[in-house]
């Protein structure tokens, strides 16, 4: 009887728990759970970038889903999307001086919850999240288009305000969060040769130090290492010292420009693009990828033989997915490759992509 009374109370102790989590940690609610966000540029002079979505086992996309969840489109240029918590956030830029704006939405509802605008937010390009603050590079007014009025817009995530702007010369761009260190880049419109490295905690630059031409950060590596490309090399350094640890050449010619760096699942493999420009500033290349423990980045042959438009790979599946702009007057997609380089299929999404983000 005692067993039996012991077993009964354990049952109900355990059904109690388990009902009791479910109801503290519910599912999230929304058309949004779990797929891919795909951030589409658009055509800067029609303002008409754009987040597509689609689950990971469809080959359907919905081409603008603020737009379908709030009855208008988000009016600018897409540079970029990420999110935390319930929250979501995304930088339009507006070809009009003074329309940019840092856009809030419910994750998994994609329903509008405000916005930050100029002059707090103008011409942002990338955002970070850390903990209840948000990092966003931004290239300033730059009305002259030298680039000098750059800086990291400091967000408090509760108030949805500014709290600080970073001052940063020479267009800030990418990001990477390591440990309390967020480093920046610099747009290759410049000659901004500086990796910038910010203290989260004081939110103040530690460091500015000069690399060998245009600096992007790409990410951290399986061994804790941070990597950055800096012109045509790609480099490898310690985190702690920003000691240059390796440097590989990527190739010789300084006219064909590497760009939408991304890492693999395992963090082992670093994928690129190799961009040339004609005269008329038309985009062609190929992609290319190298082992973080290799010596040299071979460029005689490439992964793909295709340019793309943006990389990432996705970490639950390990598959790449590239951005593919035909023109900025009809549809891009998105494309999906194993990771031995062979294509899984592709999806319709918004114009211009540019990136994507896996949640």
């Amino acid at each position: 009887m005692k067993k039996q009374l012991a077993s009964s109370l354990a049952i109900a102790f355990s059904t109690l728990a388990v009902w009791s989590c479910n109801q503290s940690d519910p599912a999230p609610k929304g058309d949004y759970v779990r797929g891919v966000f795909v951030v589409n540029e658009g055509n800067f002079s029609q303002n008409n970038g754009a987040i597509s979505y689609f689950a990971r086992e469809s080959n359907t996309a919905t081409a603008d889903i603020f737009a379908a969840a709030n009855g208008t489109a988000l009016k600018g240029g897409v540079q970029d999307y990420t999110a935390a918590e319930e929250q979501g956030i995304i930088l339009v830029d507006n070809m009009s001086a003074g329309q940019d704006k840092v856009q809030f939405v419910q994750r998994y509802t994609f329903k509008d919850e405000g916005t930050i605008g100029a002059p707090d937010i103008e011409n942002p390009r990338e955002v970070v999240i850390v903990g209840r603050k948000a990092y966003v590079s931004c290239w300033g007014s730059n009305a002259d288009y030298q680039y000098t009025t750059g800086y990291i817009a400091v967000i408090d995530l509760t108030t949805k305000k500014v709290t600080k702007k970073i001052d940063i010369a020479k267009g800030p761009e990418d990001l990477v969060y390591n440990a309390g260190k967020l480093f920046v880049g610099t747009t290759t419109f410049t000659n901004g040769n500086i990796l910038t490295v910010i203290n989260t905690n004081t939110d103040q630059v530690a460091q500015s130090i000069p690399m060998e031409g245009v600096v992007t950060p790409i990410g951290i590596d399986a061994n804790g290492k941070l990597w950055i490309s800096a012109g045509i090399k790609a480099q490898r350094l310690n985190p702690e010292s920003l000691a240059v640890e390796a440097t590989l050449a990527i190739g010789s010619d300084a006219a064909k420009v590497p760009g939408s760096f991304t890492m693999s699942s395992d963090l082992k493999t670093i994928y690129f693009v190799l961009t040339t420009f004609d005269a008329n500033f038309n985009a062609s290349g190929q992609t290319y990828k190298f082992g973080i423990a290799d010596s040299q980045v071979d460029v005689s042959k490439p992964f793909i033989n295709r340019y793309f438009t943006g990389l990432t790979i996705d970490p639950s599946q390990g598959l790449l997915y590239a951005a593919v702009t035909p023109s900025l007057t009809q549809s891009g997609y998105a494309v999906r490759y194993r990771g031995d380089g062979n294509v899984v299929d592709s999806i319709k999404v918004g114009v211009g992509p540019t990136g994507f983000f896996f949640q």
